[in-house]
């Protein structure tokens, strides 16, 4: 290279080297030469520092020897151990897999939506509810009878719940209303039984926080109008004056219309107000009909739905506990003194020795089907059981209020003022109590709990 500085270097000649320099040379030169001997040394022997040792030449020799011999034995089976099953189920697991996901989606259309009843039984109720029968409807009718009997309506603490109301119309079997047939007869205005209804709604369930909070006056005001209305038309209807009966009536529910049996068996003079009916005739308002009206009220979601399933059931289920003369609750509390004798002999003399008829202690019992006796919530859960078997049993029911209160009465001088007010309703222990009793029950005790509220 022309750069290069040796090139450009003077030329000078070369020194002689003499014994004497070579003797005077210092130790530090002498090191300097040794540096450059080593690294010498270290560039000439980097190929055979970096070759394997000894040690690792026997090792891969070794290994050569023992291939070389495997490849010479004979081929043997291997034998299944734990480690080749491992191996085995390893490779299979990478694949099998989808194979399986496969086959579990293909079977699980095949399982059964509906859960057992023992398993979810509030599923299976609101599915019964919202789908409608599936097969034989007295089928479905029963078992939807002893879900309501084992298992109870799901509610929360207030006793609200969402299927309530459309379960009380299965059961009562209510025909379906429009809003606008309930709003014809609240535009009706006041009806011939309007002053009672104002006399009597105000003080209804008036200590029941739950009640007063979710119903208002006004609105238990409407559906007794509306309810008076409906029974003073079927009277007017029944004694052959269609013309009296008001136009924007004649629009509402077909069903509505003749949904009434106890007026093919009506008779005796008419009358506009219930209480001076006769003891056969229908009245349109009787007093206690607020209290009955009130457990509707609050169960339903709408006015128009407690409307029908209240005007069923007093039309139907008990017409005799809405007439002038009230028989029906009259026969009721004669049937309460015949069943305790029956259930409880003892408690039934104990209380006839100290003159305590039920018509003294039952009366409200009998004609509010137990709502006049809080708590509201366990009201509601003793109505699902009359509405499933029949408000007949609400006999039974006031029979085992009495007997779980049977020691307190025993030992009471004045059994009276223990029976004054009854004491908080419990619906499970009644429940229970009814349904032991009624194998109690002769064939021609059940008859007349069966009719005496026609």
């Amino acid at each position: 290279m022309t750069n290069s500085p040796i090139k450009h270097a003077p030329n000078l000649p070369p020194p002689t080297t003499t014994t004497t320099d070579h003797q005077l040379r210092s130790p530090k030169s002498n090191r300097g030469l040794r540096k450059l001997q080593s690294a010498h040394q270290l560039s000439a022997n980097y190929a055979a520092q970096n070759a394997p040792s000894l040690i690792s030449q026997q090792r891969q020799q070794q290994q050569r020897n023992i291939s070389s011999s495997h490849a010479q034995a004979p081929q043997i089976p291997p034998i299944p151990t734990l480690s080749s099953h491992h191996r085995t189920r390893s490779n299979s697991d990478a694949v099998v897999p989808s194979s399986v996901n496969h086959a579990v989606s293909v079977r699980k259309p095949h399982v059964p939506r509906k859960a057992p009843v023992s398993q979810n039984p509030r599923e299976e109720l609101e599915g019964m509810v919202r789908q409608g029968p599936q097969g034989d409807v007295l089928k479905e009718l029963a078992q939807l009878r002893h879900l309501i009997l084992c298992e109870a309506l799901y509610a929360d603490s207030d006793g609200m719940s969402q299927l309530r109301i459309y379960v009380w119309m299965i059961l009562l079997n209510a025909p379906a209303i429009s809003t606008d047939s309930y709003l014809d007869l609240i535009r009706r205005g006041a009806s011939p039984a309007y002053s009672k209804i104002r006399n009597d709604t105000f003080r209804t369930l008036a200590t029941n926080p739950l009640f007063k909070r979710r119903v208002s006056e006004a609105s238990l005001i409407r559906l007794l109008n509306a309810i008076a209305w409906k029974l003073h038309d079927a009277r007017i209807e029944k004694l052959g004056d269609p013309t009296r009966v008001n136009a924007a009536n004649e629009h509402g529910s077909p069903e509505l219309q003749h949904a009434s049996p106890v007026i093919k068996h009506a008779q005796g003079p008419s009358t506009t107000d219930g209480s001076e009916a006769g003891g056969t005739e229908p009245g349109i308002y009787v007093q206690g009909m607020n209290v009955l009206c009130a457990p509707f009220l609050y169960a339903a979601r709408s006015e128009a739905e407690a409307f029908v399933a209240f005007h069923v059931f007093v039309t139907r289920d008990c017409p005799g506990y809405v007439r002038g003369a009230m028989d029906g609750v009259h026969k009721g509390l004669a049937l309460v003194d015949k069943c305790l004798a029956i259930v409880d002999p003892k408690l039934s003399a104990y209380l006839q020795s100290k003159h305590m008829k039920a018509e003294l202690y039952a009366f409200a019992s009998v004609l509010t089907m137990c709502a006049c006796t809080p708590p509201l919530p366990e009201v509601l859960q003793l109505w699902d059981f009359l509405f499933a078997y029949g408000p007949h049993l609400n006999i039974l029911c006031i029979c085992a209020q009495l007997i779980i209160m049977r020691e307190t009465l025993l030992t009471s001088p004045s059994p009276t003022k223990l029976l004054r007010s009854f004491p908080p309703l419990q619906a499970k222990p009644i429940i229970d109590l009814t349904v032991s009793n009624l194998r109690k029950i002769p064939a021609n005790i059940y008859e007349e709990l069966v009719h005496h509220a026609e």
